[in-house]
Parts: structure tokens; C-alpha cells; sequence
């Protein structure tokens, strides 16, 4: 084998990210919270020691968390999707090829040096990522992505223990054994609980005592997924690295509501800005769409009554532009809008997707250059100054200002400044 697999995680990455432009929350219990301050998606090891589950609501666990003292903070996704960019990029500065799993996971591929050499890279990347992003990382290296998956959990149990910083090489066997041991057969990735359980009944109940079925019955009870993952555990690589997105099927863009939403003209501006963000995200995977649905739903539980529709339309060609799919998006509205329920979420839909070149453009449809310079243009600007510096008045104005203020988006009365994508939230700093 001339390569191992390592996955990179970073620690509690929500919070992490907060930490690092506010010294304040260092070693103080920080908890934040999902979309509308709902409930808690990230939790500080302050936080976890004290109990509170992840997803746990807030009006219940509020209480709690007064009492530790912990700063409860909303969702701040266009810092963490800043950071973990910043993250993955140094990242693929050292390692022979990238796999961005998730935006605090990554898996990479080193040269399979000695257990001792790949400790010190390891030790090198995650000392590189604390200095120039600041965010803490553990780092597992394996011969295969489901050892390095092990080698994760393992580093992560010895730093809890006040083993090590974060970081653990796979051993060779039989070392290996004894580690595969230690590990409960439901911990293993890939193994959902309806396998934990057949595997249960069998008498299985490590990964070691998994991996050393016979490969018949596991391909028979378990698939040809649950035979590579015994493989997997064996030393066997059959997992490879995803460098290449796999084919996109649908765009979905919604969000839920800060208030309810009644009026027509507020789902309208909504939608707008979902279908505005869609087209962002085609242009950025080089991708355009022809067919868009728009759906709508109130509160599933209470009064009055629940209701929720949906409409799909087509696009007269396809296209990866804000102009046509948010127009589109207000004319398909208007058959399924009910006045007098109030809305809690709505969003729409894009299908019918394919690269944006090569594809055959309509006969009557006007040429494409000028119309991709503008949005090139506009990207370009959003890039450099900001998410939502240049937008379509269709979708209203950000964060509540103006007449046209946004009064259906989101509740997020805690977030922190976006400091890495946003000038006019950069903290001044006073003589």
C-alpha cells in the first residue's frame, strides 16, 4: 500500500469558530443554537459535562444553561462556512488529494510513511491548522477510511483521558486487534442500528468480533456494504476517496420563519431570496436548471388548521440566472396561496439539472454572454465585499433594513459578527 487515509475533525466547530475572534468564550461554557434559536446544534465540553443533549430545545434547557453561566449564541453560517474553507485549504497544502466529507470533517491521503513519521505529520498539520485558522483539530490515520474513522474516535477518547493532543496512527497488527477490540460494533461507520442489532443477536459485539465473520453470511445478512466495511477493518481499502461531487439531481433552498408570515407580498419577497441564492449556488457548481417547484407550509401542530402545497413549473430554457427562476417562483405562488393560515417555512426547488456547458440552448432564447457577464459580475462582488452586497429588490433588503426590510427572515437575535466576510462587522477597536 503507498498511501494511508487520514480524517481530519475539528473539535466542537461551531463553538471553535466563535472562540476564535472572542477570547472571552475561551474555557467558558458555549452552546449554539439551530435556525430561529431553536435548539442547541453545538455544544462546548462545558456544556456537555453539564448534560445538555444535542438538539435539545432551548425554552427547556435554558434554565440549565443560566446556571453554568453558558453563552448562548444563534448560528452564525457564513463564518463557519468561511472557516472551514480556510481549514480544508490548508489541509490540502500537505495532503496528496482532498475529500471535503462535511464542513468540520475532511478526508486526505498521505504517503504511507512509518507509524512513527505519520504521527509527526499529524501532529505538524493539527499544530498548522491551531496557528494560522485557530481552530482545533484531531487528526486519525489509517490504512483504510474506516480505520482512519476509528483512529478518530480513539484520539479523541485519549485526549478526554489527557493522553495525547488530538492525534493516533492506526497500529499494525496485532495491536490492531486489541484496539477493534475496545470498539463496540454499533460504533463503527456504516453500521446503522438495525445491523447493530441483527449483529447483536448473532453474539457480535466489537469490530473485532465483526470484521472475523465469515465474508458469506456478511455479504448474505448485511450486503455487499457491510462485506467492504468488514474489509475495510481488515485493511482491505475499498472506500476511495470522493473527489468528484457526484451528479446533482435537485437544488433545495428554503428556511422557517421568524414569526409567522401571512401576507402574500412577504412569501413573495421570501421566495425571491431562496430562488436568488439557488441560482448563486448552480453558478458556483457550474450547473444550470429548468425546472423549479415552489412549496409552502404553515405550523404542523396547533391552530388553526395545518396546510401546506406545493406547484412545479418549467423554465423556457435552462438556466443558472436569478432574474427568470425568481419570477418564476412568484407566478407559481399564486395557485396555491391561502389567505389566513400563517406560514412557517417556504422555499423552493430546482431540477432538471445539468452542467452548465455543453448544452443546447433554446432557438428563440437570447444569447447568454451578457447576461453571465452581469452574474459573473455580481458574484464577483459579493465575493469580495460581502454575501448579499448586490442582489435582486425582488428578495428585499438584509437584515432589516429600510422599508424593504426583510420581516419573514430568520430569528437569530445572538449571532456574532461575520468577521471574516464582512468589513462593516469587523470590530473597531477604540483609543
Amino acid at each position: 500500500m503507498d498511501q494511508v487515509f487520514a480524517l481530519i475533525d475539528c473539535e466542537n466547530f461551531y463553538v471553535s469558530c466563535e472562540r476564535v475572534f472572542d477570547p472571552s468564550l475561551r474555557d467558558k461554557p458555549v452552546a449554539v443554537l439551530s435556525n430561529n434559536d431553536g435548539c442547541v446544534i453545538a455544544r462546548s465540553e462545558e456544556v456537555k459535562g453539564a448534560g445538555v443533549p444535542m438538539g435539545a430545545p432551548l425554552f427547556k434547557w435554558e434554565e440549565t444553561l443560566d446556571e453554568i453561566g453558558a453563552e448562548v449564541l444563534s448560528s452564525n453560517y457564513v463564518l463557519y462556512g468561511d472557516i472551514s474553507r480556510r481549514v480544508h485549504s490548508i489541509i490540502e497544502e500537505e495532503a496528496l488529494a482532498l475529500e471535503r466529507y462535511s464542513i468540520d470533517e475532511a478526508f486526505a491521503t498521505f504517503p504511507a510513511l512509518s507509524r512513527e513519521n505519520l504521527s509527526r505529520l499529524a501532529d505538524r498539520l493539527r499544530r498548522r491548522i491551531k496557528s494560522h485558522v485557530g481552530i482545533p483539530v484531531r487528526v486519525g490515520i489509517g490504512p483504510t477510511k474506516t480505520l482512519a474513522k476509528i483512529a478518530d474516535e480513539n484520539a479523541k477518547a485519549r485526549k478526554r483521558a489527557g493522553w495525547g493532543q488530538g492525534t493516533y496512527v492506526c497500529p499494525p497488527e496485532p495491536k490492531r486487534e486489541e484496539l477493534l477490540q475496545r470498539v463496540p460494533v454499533g460504533d463503527i461507520w456504516g453500521i446503522g442500528s438495525a445491523y447493530e442489532e441483527k449483529l447483536h443477536q448473532k453474539g457480535v459485539a466489537s469490530a473485532a468480533e465483526f470484521r472475523a465473520l465469515p465474508d458469506p453470511w456478511i455479504r448474505s445478512e448485511m450486503t455487499v456494504v457491510g462485506l467492504r466495511t468488514a474489509w475495510e477493518l481488515r485493511g482491505r481499502s475499498c472506500l476511495d476517496l470522493e473527489l468528484v461531487r457526484p451528479d446533482r439531481k435537485t437544488l433545495v433552498r428554503s428556511r422557517s420563519f421568524g414569526e409567522r408570515v401571512e401576507s402574500k407580498a412577504n412569501l413573495r419577497e421570501a421566495l425571491a431570496k431562496h430562488a436568488q441564492r439557488a441560482a448563486e449556488k448552480l453558478r458556483e457548481e457550474g450547473l444550470v436548471g429548468r425546472g423549479i417547484q415552489v412549496f409552502i407550509t404553515t405550523k404542523r401542530f396547533g391552530d388553526p388548521p395545518h396546510y401546506s402545497n406545493s406547484v412545479a413549473g418549467s423554465l423556457p430554457e435552462h438556466t443558472a440566472r436569478g432574474a427568470p427562476l425568481v419570477r418564476a417562483s412568484r407566478r407559481l405562488l399564486e395557485p396555491i396561496y391561502r389567505q389566513g393560515p400563517g406560514y412557517k417555512k417556504a422555499g423552493v426547488c430546482i431540477y432538471n439539472i445539468r452542467p452548465s456547458r455543453p448544452h443546447q440552448e433554446s432557438l428563440f432564447g437570447q444569447g447568454r454572454r451578457e447576461d453571465e457577464a452581469l452574474a459573473e459580475a455580481i458574484d464577483n462582488l459579493n465575493r469580495e465585499y460581502g454575501k448579499e452586497t448586490v442582489g435582486l429588490a425582488a428578495a428585499g433588503l438584509p437584515d432589516g433594513e429600510g422599508n424593504l426590510a426583510r420581516e419573514w427572515t430568520m430569528k437569530r437575535q445572538k449571532r456574532s459578527p461575520r468577521y471574516t466576510t464582512r468589513w462593516d462587522e469587523l470590530p473597531v477597536a477604540q483609543a
